[in-house]
């Protein structure tokens, strides 16, 4: 059972400390909508941040996991592999302004880099030691053998527990329209249970958690916004009203069939 002070997340707000930038016109620093970024205050359970390829969403994410204590490729605090060194130099400048609570779990997931994290999984259960394999927490079957939507929700029923601070970059790449109904559904049982999810997303359905904060980052900036103005959804909602209008006007040819 959540406790009374569960309403309040582990993580209030980011704040980017401009003293820290070396050089405000370098990448990330020089991204429009991390340019005049100074405070973005979290949802205590669910804040989605979208926006275009190339917006920022992703590095925004990474800094936020990175200087929350999570490996920048992904994992939990506890993972430690490096495949390659990519992650930005944003969560130096980031100070997380935390609350009293603190969380007993969390995981940080990379679209990208969910292949090598499962690829450590199997590399680490391989050494000989006392604890029980760390496979038995993502539902005691590889992550290689099963699909990549498969070994997703595994993570999401397996992994996931409460109290939990998730932070999710694009999980929508591994799932059905049915599965990211379903990880809504997931998503609630665990924001009942105390946890605060923040995610990168593109995904009408997934960004569809009723009560939850969006931010759309943008050339204008960064701003909070409504579930039916952000880009993904007016985008996703014309094309459905009239799929054959949209394709004749984008391909400049009457749709077959």
């Amino acid at each position: 059972m959540p406790s009374e002070n569960d309403s309040q997340g582990f993580i209030l707000r980011v704040q980017v400390l401009r003293d820290r930038i070396p050089d405000a016109s370098t990448y990330p620093f020089s991204i429009p909508a991390l340019a005049g970024l100074t405070s973005l205050e979290l949802h205590p359970q669910v804040t989605y941040v979208v926006g275009e390829n190339g917006s920022g969403k992703s590095t925004l994410l990474e800094g936020i996991a990175a200087a929350a204590g999570f490996n920048p490729e992904g994992g939990s605090p506890n993972f430690q592999f490096s495949t390659r060194s990519s992650e930005s130099p944003l969560h130096h400048a980031l100070r997380l302004v935390r609350s009293s609570r603190r969380p007993r779990t969390g995981f940080f997931l990379r679209a990208e880099s969910f292949f090598n994290l499962a690829t450590n999984i199997e590399e680490l259960d391989r050494v000989q030691a006392s604890a029980p394999p760390i496979i038995n927490s993502y539902g005691r079957r590889s992550l290689h053998e099963q699909s990549h939507g498969e070994s997703f929700i595994a993570l999401a029923t397996r992994r996931f527990g409460a109290q939990g601070l998730y932070i999710l970059d694009e999980p929508e790449a591994a799932l059905s329209p049915l599965r990211q109904l379903g990880m809504l559904s997931r998503m609630q049982e665990l924001v009942e249970r105390g946890s605060q999810f923040i995610i990168a997303t593109h995904a009408p359905l997934l960004l569809a958690y009723p009560s939850a904060w969006i931010y759309e980052l943008s050339e204008e900036g960064i701003r909070r916004t409504s579930y039916d103005e952000t880009g993904t959804v007016r985008v996703t909602r014309d094309f459905l009203a009239d799929p054959n209008g949209t394709l004749r006007k984008l391909l400049k040819s009457p749709p077959r069939g």
